[in-house]
Formats: C-alpha cells, sequence, structure tokens
C-alpha cells in the first residue's frame, strides 16, 4: 500500500489578521480528497498547516512515515486560498523542497498552481493538478502506483525522475486530463510546460465520501473558538462553481458551472458532526447559497424530519434572496447570518463591475432579511476603476441608511483569467499578490493610492460604529420595542466621541485624496 503525505499551504499565522479572527476553519476541500483516497486503497497521513506556527512541523511526518507522495491540495472552498497569499505560496514551496529533499513524488493543486503552473513546477512540483483536481489525483497515483490500489488507468511501471515527468512516461501522463508537467526537450536541457486538456468538471457531487473529518485535530479548533468567540464553528460545503459573471471574480477551480450536493447528503453530514464534535454554528462556505430551485426548502424540510436545530451562515446573492419565499424558508431553517456581495452604493459601479444586481436590491434584501430576524454582513468592495469619491459616498450612505450587522471591506484585487485582470496586467509589475489578507496593497493604477484606501478601510469601519452608535442613542430617548442591553447602551453614549472621530477621519482622508 502506498503512503501519501496529504496537506495543504495556509497558515493562519502568517496571516495575522485571519489569525487574530480566532475563527479557523478546517481545510474542507483536503479532508474530502483525504476520504476519497482512503476509500481507493491509499494510506493517508494528514498534516493539517492550519494552526502550524511553520513548515518545519512537517519534518517529522516526512521522517517517521516514510510517505511515497506528498500532495498539497488546498482548500478551494477557502477564499483566502483563491487570493494566492504570497506568504502561503512561499509555504508551498517549502514544503515542495522538503519533499523532495526527503524523496517523495509532489503533487500540488491549489488556484495559485493553476494560474502558475510552471512557476510550481520548476520549485520542485512533480505535478501540477489544474482546476478541480479529485479524480485528476486518483488517475495520476494510479498510474505512478505498481500495482494500482483501486485504478487500472496506465501501465507505468515505476514512477518519474526526480526532476519531473519526462522521457518515455510524458505519454502516459498526457493521456491524464488536468494535469501539468515539465516534459523534455531533445534540443536543450531546459524542459517544456506541458498542460494536457482540462478536465470536465465532477457533476455528482453526492459521489464524493463525506470529508474525512478523524483525521482532524478538532479539539485544537474547538479551543480556540471557544476562547475567541465562545461558541464552536465548522465548516461545510454545499455546492461548487458560481455561474454569475462578476467581472473580477476568479474562478479557477470550480468554474462556472453550479453543482449541488443533495440536501439530504448535507444533513447527514451536518448529523454526523454534531452528535460527534457538538458543533455550535455551521458556516456554509459556498459562493452562492441554495441557488437551486427548491433546495432550500426542501433542505428546510429535512432538517424538521430529522428535529435537528442549527445555527448556520452563509453567502448570497441579494437578487437572488428576494425570489419567493427563499428568506422565509432560510429563517425556517436555522439561518442566522448571510453576508452580501453588496461592494458599493453606486450603480455605475456595480454595472462596471458586471455584477449584475441593483442598489435597490441591496436595500429591499437587507430590509427583508432584518425583518425576518436574520443578521447581514455587507462585503464591500473599493478601487474599483473608474471609482470616484462621489461613487465612495454613495457607499458610504448604503452602509448608513441599512446599518448591516457587519462589514467586510477589501480594494479590488485583480485576479489571473478574470476580465479585471486582463485590463490591468500590464501595470501589474513590482507586485501582483498580497502577502496577507491584510495588505490592501494598489497593484494597480486606480483613482487614489494605496495609502488613501489602507486609510479609508479604516475610516469606513470608523464611520459604521459611528452609524451604529448613533441608531442606539436616539432609541435610548424613544419609546419604542427594541431591547435595549447594557452593551447597547456603551455604545449609545460613545456617540459623541464616534462624531469626531469622524471629522478627524474625514480631514484625514480629504488630505490622502492629493
Amino acid at each position: 500500500m502506498k503512503k501519501v503525505l496529504l496537506t495543504h499551504s495556509y497558515f493562519y499565522q502568517f496571516d495575522a489578521k485571519q489569525w487574530a479572527m480566532g475563527q479557523p476553519y478546517a481545510p474542507y476541500a483536503t479532508l474530502i480528497v483525504a476520504a476519497l483516497l482512503k476509500k481507493n486503497g491509499y494510506e493517508v497521513v494528514f498534516f493539517d498547516t492550519n494552526l502550524r506556527e511553520n513548515v518545519a512541523e512537517i519534518i517529522p511526518f516526512f521522517e517517521k512515515e516514510k510517505p511515497d507522495f506528498l500532495v498539497i491540495f488546498d482548500d478551494s472552498f477557502n477564499y483566502l486560498s483563491k487570493m494566492c497569499l504570497t506568504n502561503m505560496r512561499e509555504a508551498c514551496f517549502e514544503m515542495l523542497a522538503l519533499g523532495k529533499k526527503f524523496g517523495t513524488q509532489n503533487i500540488v493543486c491549489s488556484s495559485d498552481a493553476t494560474d502558475h503552473a510552471q512557476e510550481y513546477l520548476q520549485k520542485n512540483a512533480d505535478f501540477v493538478l489544474l482546476g478541480e483536481g479529485e479524480l485528476t489525483l486518483l488517475e495520476l497515483l494510479g498510474n505512478l502506483t505498481t500495482p494500482s490500489p483501486s485504478l487500472k488507468i496506465g501501465e507505468l511501471s515505476s514512477p518519474p525522475s526526480q526532476g519531473g515527468a519526462g522521457g518515455s512516461f510524458d505519454a502516459v501522463f498526457s493521456k491524464i486530463n488536468g494535469l501539468a508537467f515539465l516534459e523534455d526537450n531533445q534540443n536543450n536541457q531546459e524542459k517544456n510546460l506541458h498542460k494536457t486538456p482540462k478536465r470536465e468538471i465532477l457533476k455528482d457531487l453526492d459521489s464524493l465520501p463525506m470529508p474525512a473529518w478523524e483525521l482532524v485535530d478538532i479539539q485544537s479548533y474547538r479551543k480556540i473558538w471557544l476562547d475567541k468567540r465562545g461558541y464552536f464553528g465548522v465548516n461545510i460545503a454545499t455546492t461548487r462553481g458560481c455561474p454569475y459573471k462578476c467581472n473580477w471574480c476568479a474562478k479557477p477551480i470550480y468554474g462556472t458551472r453550479y453543482n449541488v450536493r443533495s440536501p439530504r447528503k448535507i444533513v447527514e453530514e451536518i448529523e454526523y458532526l454534531t452528535l460527534n464534535f457538538k458543533v455550535d454554528y455551521f458556516w456554509f462556505a459556498d459562493d452562492i447559497f441554495g441557488l437551486k430551485p427548491a433546495w432550500v426548502q426542501e433542505f428546510r424540510d429535512i432538517l424538521k424530519e430529522k428535529s435537528l436545530k442549527i445555527k448556520y451562515k452563509i453567502q448570497s446573492r441579494v437578487d437572488l434572496l428576494l425570489k419567493e419565499d427563499t428568506i422565509k424558508a432560510l429563517a425556517e431553517s436555522g439561518l442566522d447570518e448571510v453576508w452580501v456581495g453588496a461592494e458599493s452604493g453606486a450603480q455605475t459601479i456595480l454595472d462596471a463591475m458586471d455584477k449584475g444586481t441593483k442598489v435597490e436590491e441591496i436595500y429591499q434584501a437587507t430590509k427583508l432579511l432584518k425583518q425576518n430576524n436574520i443578521k447581514v454582513g455587507f462585503f464591500l468592495q473599493y478601487g474599483y476603476l473608474g471609482e470616484t469619491r462621489q461613487n465612495i459616498n454613495q457607499t458610504l450612505k448604503m452602509v448608513a441608511d441599512l446599518l448591516p450587522d457587519e462589514i467586510g471591506i477589501s480594494v479590488s484585487y485583480p485576479l489571473p483569467n478574470t476580465k479585471f485582470y486582463d485590463i490591468v496586467k500590464s501595470q501589474l509589475i513590482e507586485k501582483q499578490n498580497w502577502t496577507d489578507s491584510h495588505d490592501l496593497s494598489m497593484m494597480y493604477k486606480g483613482t487614489f493610492k494605496t495609502d488613501f484606501y489602507k486609510y479609508l478601510h479604516k475610516y469606513t469601519h470608523t464611520f459604521f460604529r459611528k452609524e451604529k452608535s448613533k441608531f442606539l442613542f436616539y432609541h435610548l430617548f424613544q419609546k419604542t420595542d427594541f431591547s435595549y442591553t447594557l452593551k447597547h447602551f456603551i455604545k449609545a453614549i460613545k456617540y459623541p466621541l464616534y462624531i469626531l472621530a469622524d471629522k478627524i477621519g474625514q480631514m484625514r482622508l480629504k488630505k490622502l485624496e492629493i
């Protein structure tokens, strides 16, 4: 039986902002691969980088387990992985170098590797899985293993040389769709990048096994959550892909196809996690939750059938939420919070992004969600091409008018293979990726410079707190059914301080406009 050392390349401690938030999620896509490999007869050793302090912690796994393969399979449900942060890229390169030192065959699957396959192959990867990688990995390992534990795909009798796939083996690998490797060039010593045809996206998601949750050190996750948040949250995914065409959003793994697991399969996994790990809260890490007609309603009904009461949060679109009785069904199934890509309060910016939503839909959906006691989070995006100070003010007005429960702020980020990237790629010279998620550098020429947008990020949070405090302050003197707590009272009496902070912030922004 061949042994696979399976890992991924996201280290929460390399991203100070995310580590401080204290809500780490297990690498969901990686755990699906672990379960699939075990099901197909491979021995799997799992090294979870999420909570580790440094790359060197993987060395004892090489020394003790002596794996045949190192598979770095990133969690494609973690949007931070899709951002291709340089801290994580360098960590991946370090693990690949260690794999080469300990004599493993190195295989990588990630958004960044899909976009930059040659760079990874030159950094000690033997193979890069392009896009959705589970079936490609099985087929590849079947051809690298003698005898294959479960698959009869190739007739390869030995693995390729340490420097990458080449020689007589090229023809075998060329038949595997969704693969990149370096092949020998008969005219010189340099190897050529070879990419095989794209693999068809997996449609039957129910055919995949439940993630190998038993491999996770769940108590370490639980402790961080309880210490920082007071409850324990776990991630789960119901879908793959997104059919919408926002022109800044990359889809290197699952593309624009939208495939969904059955509600019953999801409820079975929820039941397993609830019984075995005492989960308090679920985060559905889908790009778009509940897009398939009647899916949400069936999900609600099966939860009721099994007498399961859960709390969860999702990502969705405002136009989708306004369809039929979607919000009502979500509320009845236990939805606690929904994050929507509001992006901007300016319709001109939404149109330029090809967002496909209207500002008035943001208003309508937010009000309807609040009426159903569902919290609302806004993703806001500054710095898109053509943005003016008036557009920024329109976004701030939207925040003040609607008072979402939370906001998350970023600046436009050019990801490869997007329309937005193609427009600005000639400007991406000194910097093409952020170091971590709090970098917020402008890597192209926007209306304002990096310092302005970094401060705008800070100011928007100040403005948001001021508007929340204002709402609470005026409710102190009104007879309403608003239920006040001591925490609300403290926030309310800080209103004069927030007014001062807001004025100082406006002056600072004015100076940074230049």
